[in-house]
């Protein structure tokens, strides 16, 4: 439990620092224990008990760990907010949280201006003050100090909800995930085992994402520290690995790694404290990327709904593999009908995990949709892998963005992986656009590097041996850029909502028609 850990390190090493923020301020594990016990005391005074919800609409900093540990200090359920989050989508969250107690960022606040948020009774505003109408009243920080009396006579329990994490919704509407402590805990040791007792720790995903949140609470099993920033910066990211002295980080996740690799080789390159890290993909970029800087890595696949259930060798060259399963949990690659497809042949991934209470307790006030995935005891993840003969698992799409065109199943990844092959091209995103006859098209937003201009027919002719013809695109956009989540994922979701628009290209317009090639008989 994230209590029992803080006592723990507090009583044996209180001079250590646990904590070092962007801002330059450090905690000792001394001065963290002594600050949750404060806040809890003043959460408690304002009426907080064990399994409220309070959500937090927080940056990375200070303050957003005190909330997360204060709240769960109390037993409470702690409930990160995206500070993307607005319109419709913010009032959807909060609304679907149950939360009476909103702790914010007073320059986020006046997004509230206008939206329906009857269960909300109390708003904490931090730093500059925003506008809210309506029946909620607005307290300052101050309110989270000075209580001297408090009851710690409650303790959650491992099964027990220790936080609601809202999916990025990067293919559909954001769930939120209810997460036991054992998943958190689960997740963190499998995810970072790799960090030795009182290694450091940067990270730089945010808290309201599974990978900020599990990085962050492994530093605390190992009796570590954690370096917190705001956000991935590819300009500051060396700065900041070597003020923390960091063996770890919160990962290289989708294009982080590739940003990092832009820069020009320097003689010092090496002179990092990096150790060991979680990459994803692994693949030849990535192997010479950690030599280029000195360290190991692992890989791995996870989900906010799951703990970690693939996990790779130190050093894998089994590129595009995800692992094997881990000690303890099962996994299988099934049909639509749960039937376990032949190894080569890819389906969902489905998982189980033999200790209780390491995966999500569903989703929060959706039973229908808790059921769907729970189906038949075990949770399908919606993504789908194949195995090899070896028994390695294999990432090749999320199902939700799969691409069926003319009787054959695209991957959107390898349509992405070809394209960005080519010179010209930055970024990538595959998805599917309605056909005649009720199947897909493929349409393909490309971001171009410096200096080059669009070409799509030179593009396509760059694809066509590269690719089945029925996987080549007939749709080119050529953008500025492409949406991103905080954690730097694509979202894929934007792009296909917005469907063939003004200034897209048409390959079959432009009079570029493919076709299967047909072979003669053979004797």
């Amino acid at each position: 439990m994230l209590r029992g850990l803080l006592d723990a390190g507090a009583e044996r090493h209180p001079q250590r620092l646990i904590a070092m923020f962007e801002d330059g301020s450090t905690w000792s594990w001394g001065e963290c224990r002594a600050q949750i016990r404060a806040m809890a005391a003043a959460l408690q005074r304002i009426g907080v008990r064990r399994g409220d919800r309070v959500a937090a609409w927080l940056p990375a900093g200070p303050l957003m760990v005190r909330t997360w540990f204060a709240v769960n200090y109390l037993g409470a359920i702690f409930v990160p907010l995206n500070t993307a989050y607005r319109g419709r989508i913010l009032e959807h969250v909060i609304n679907q949280s149950c939360a009476r107690l909103l702790i914010g960022h007073g320059g986020l606040l006046s997004r509230l201006e206008d939206l329906a948020l009857p269960q909300l009774e109390l708003i904490i505003a931090a730093g500059p003050h925003g506008v809210r109408r309506g029946t909620a009243k607005i307290e300052d920080e101050i309110v989270l100090h000075g209580a001297t009396s408090f009851d710690d006579s409650v303790h959650p329990d491992p099964w027990d909800a220790q936080m609601i994490v809202y999916t990025s919704g990067t293919t559909g509407v954001s769930k939120g995930v209810l997460s036991p402590y054992l998943q958190l805990y689960t997740t963190s040791v499998v995810n970072y085992g790799y960090l030795c007792d009182g290694e450091a720790m940067l990270v730089n995903l945010p808290l309201f994402h599974i990978g900020g949140t599990s990085a962050l609470y492994c530093t605390l099993v190992r009796g570590g520290m954690f370096h917190l920033v705001n956000g991935f910066s590819s300009e500051r990211y060396w700065e900041q690995v070597r003020r923390g002295n960091c063996a770890a980080t919160s990962g290289l996740i989708g294009v982080m790694a590739g940003f990092l690799s832009k820069a020009p080789p320097r003689a010092d390159d090496r002179d990092n404290p990096l150790r060991c890290m979680t990459m994803f993909p692994i693949d030849a970029a990535t192997v010479a990327f950690c030599s280029r800087f000195g360290f190991d890595y692992v890989t791995g696949f996870n989900m906010t709904e799951i703990s970690t259930p693939l996990i790779s060798d130190v050093n894998t060259t089994v590129y595009g593999s995800c692992g094997l399963p881990r000690t303890g949990v099962s996994c299988r690659i099934v049909d639509e009908h749960d039937r376990e497809v032949p190894r080569g042949t890819a389906g969902e991934l489905i998982v189980r995990d033999d200790v209780p209470w390491t995966m999500n307790l569903g989703y929060d006030g959706m039973p229908e949709a808790t059921a769907i995935a729970w189906r038949n005891g075990w949770f399908h993840t919606g993504d789908a892998f194949r195995q090899d003969e070896a028994g390695h698992y294999f990432f090749v799409d999320r199902i939700k963005d799969a691409i069926r065109r003319r009787g054959e199943n695209i991957s959107s990844l390898e349509v992405e992986r070809e394209v960005k092959a080519h010179a010209a091209v930055d970024e990538a995103v595959a998805v599917a656009v309605p056909a005649e006859g009720g199947e897909d098209e493929v349409l393909v937003a490309i971001v171009l590097r410096a200096g080059h201009a669009p070409d799509p027919p030179a593009l396509i002719e760059f694809l066509r041996p590269r690719m089945p013809y029925y996987m080549v695109p007939r749709y080119l956009r050529f953008v500025a850029d492409i949406p991103k989540t905080e954690t730097n994922k694509l979202r894929k979701s934007v792009i296909r909502d917005e469907g063939i628009t003004a200034d897209t290209w048409d390959r079959e317009s432009a009079g570029i028609r493919l076709r299967r090639e047909v072979l003669g008989s053979t004797a």
